[in-house]
């Protein structure tokens, strides 16, 4: 085979080939596209089920904040000196944590 026959074989060869590979390429995207799709639905099925388990949270959260907040406004009406004493100790409490972590960090320098 001459160099002249084998350049022309290829030639005719070559159209045959990019039609073959623009088949394959096509029936590869029609088989993908399918999956493409499913994983596209179920990704935003997901999402949606996600909002609806955060706002479900958000609104157990909200109804529990009210709950406790109705009742400690009842317990400060129905014990008030009780309440200042309770308020009392909890802010020492808190005024001695910060205070001995300050403690800590400026021996630690």
């Amino acid at each position: 085979m001459n160099t002249h026959s084998a350049t022309q074989t290829a030639r005719d060869i070559l159209p045959a080939m990019r039609h073959a590979s623009d088949d394959l390429l096509q029936s590869a995207g029609k088989a993908i596209d399918p999956v493409v799709d499913k994983l596209a639905s179920t990704a935003q099925s997901l999402a949606r089920h996600s909002l609806d388990m955060a706002s479900d949270a958000k609104d157990h959260a909200e109804r529990s904040l009210k709950h406790a907040s109705r009742a400690t406004t009842r317990y400060v009406a129905d014990q008030p000196l009780r309440s200042v004493l309770i308020a009392a100790a909890v802010g020492a409490g808190l005024a001695w944590l910060i205070a001995s972590s300050r403690q800590r960090r400026q021996n630690r320098y």
